[in-house]
């Protein structure tokens, strides 16, 4: 696939607009056997519709996994976590396991499953507090697509209404603002910059 946006895949691409899968999602609605044979396909468009079509309430750690390993750009992991895995049960328990990730784009898979969940506000208040744990233990790591969803992670649950979790996040990002290491600066800043927008 073209270079387009960053996304750069090994699958074969017919380039089906997003916006024509969401269509046809629409269309289709929640088949948790049709995202199976879609993912099995191979082809990045077809695998895009899957994260669209699969059901939340039938997925497992299992499954996750197994797409998981096939992730090779940004933006079939982030479809799969902002449209489909944030609804599941077993969010937060992968969040903890594919953080240790040495996969650059399982480990994004993460942090951007974690963002999902604090933007959709799927998760509890001790959830996130533990997650900007993991944020700051993560946040070094200079892989673009690492460093990028880590950000996002962060940006995503200081901008929660819990006044706890948005105080908890400021914190994270003045700290990591102030590190001695360059990728640190660059997530609590560019968090930071957010945040005061957001005011």
């Amino acid at each position: 696939m073209a270079a387009r946006y960053g996304i750069v895949t090994e699958a074969d691409v017919y380039g089906v607009p997003v916006g024509a899968l969401r269509a046809m999602a629409k269309k289709i609605g929640r088949n948790h056997a049709l995202a199976q044979q879609l993912w099995a396909s191979g082809v990045y468009d077809a695998r895009m519709l899957a994260t669209m079509v699969g059901d939340p309430a039938q997925v497992t750690p299992t499954e996750m996994d197994r797409w998981a390993k096939d992730f090779d750009n940004w933006a079939i992991v982030d479809t799969a976590c902002f449209h489909y895995w944030d609804r599941t049960p077993h969010a937060f328990s992968q969040i903890e396991k594919w953080a240790k990730a040495k996969d650059e784009f399982i480990k994004r898979a993460a942090f951007a499953l974690l963002a999902s969940c604090a933007l959709h506000k799927q998760g509890t208040e001790e959830q996130f507090m533990r997650s900007l744990e993991l944020i700051e233990r993560h946040a070094r790591d200079p892989r673009n697509f690492v460093k990028k969803s880590v950000n996002w992670a962060l940006r995503a649950i200081g901008g929660a209404k819990n006044p706890q979790l948005r105080a908890a996040a400021r914190e994270v990002a003045e700290r990591l603002s102030a590190s001695d290491d360059a990728t640190e600066r660059w997530v609590g800043r560019d968090a930071m910059k957010a945040f005061s927008k957001a005011k």
